[in-house]
């Protein structure tokens, strides 16, 4: 009998090992952080020259393997499959840009935000599109599942434009399209005119969209609170030691936005 109770309480001990085993210590003991990023998003995600994934979200890949001990699969992504590699466990976190919407919220987990965009247009040079208000009655393109491209679609819900508007998988479709004037403006963030527009001779710096600023935070599995934390700790570790400056003048130039909110606590 005594045999058969030890054997329960092993039995119990190792359900319980198993049931509390987090993404945390499942990312250490397979030895592998398989991070999920969007490489149609320069400079923040791209292919370089030798068609490696390169960028700003790449090497936050890198560093947070590194910070873990562990080797990193890269995984690209479109804009779409951002969440679904998280609900279906198929990669551990996502950097893509992914606005940490309360929506979203419902479905995956986000960590405090590691980087900050705002939303601008890219113009054909010939599409005469200077203001907001030069938009009416032009082609507009965004990547489906974007926040630029929610966004847009409430404004031309109002204006009553909504079949002017174009969705496309991916960023680089998007500037293709506008590139040759399948479409007069693109939308996208502020990060990305200049590399786009010095690849396209067509393409201009349009105007700034008119909704808020774009809190983007590392995407990763909703109920898993161990790894959110951890992934929290990280990102103010890349701030405290001078990494995400680095990273962004590297990547972006310039200052790198403040990631604190004012009257927020991050």
């Amino acid at each position: 009998m005594k045999k058969i109770i030890a054997s329960l309480f092993s039995i119990a001990a190792l359900s319980a090992t198993s049931v509390s085993a987090d993404t945390l210590d499942n990312v250490v003991d397979r030895g592998e952080l398989r991070c999920g990023v969007v490489l149609d998003f320069p400079p923040i995600g791209y292919r370089d020259a030798n068609n490696e994934p390169a960028g700003f979200d790449v090497d936050y890949c890198y560093d947070l393997a590194k910070s873990l001990e562990v080797d990193v699969k890269i995984m690209p992504l479109t804009w779409s499959e951002r969440l679904p590699v998280i609900v279906t466990g198929r990669a551990d976190v996502v950097f893509g840009g992914t606005s940490d919407s309360l929506a979203r919220a419902r479905t995956v987990g986000f960590s405090i935000p590691y980087a900050i965009y705002y939303s601008q247009g890219v113009v054909n040079s010939k599409s005469n599109i200077k203001t907001i208000e030069d938009i009416k009655g032009k082609r507009v393109a965004a990547a489906l599942g974007t926040l630029p491209e929610q966004e847009w679609l409430e404004i031309a819900k109002e204006w009553g434009e909504e079949s002017n508007y174009q969705s496309y998988q991916s960023e680089n479709e998007v500037f293709l399209a506008v590139a040759q004037g399948k479409a007069d403006i693109g939308l996208t963030t502020n990060t990305a005119v200049k590399p786009v527009s010095a690849q396209y001779k067509t393409i201009e710096a349009g105007p700034r969209m008119p909704w808020t600023a774009d809190y983007t935070s590392i995407v990763s599995k909703r109920e898993d609170v161990t790894w959110i934390n951890y992934l929290n700790l990280f990102v103010t570790h890349q701030v405290r030691s001078g990494r995400y400056q680095e990273l962004w003048g590297k990547y972006v130039g310039g200052e790198a936005p403040e990631l604190r909110i004012p009257g927020v606590m991050y």
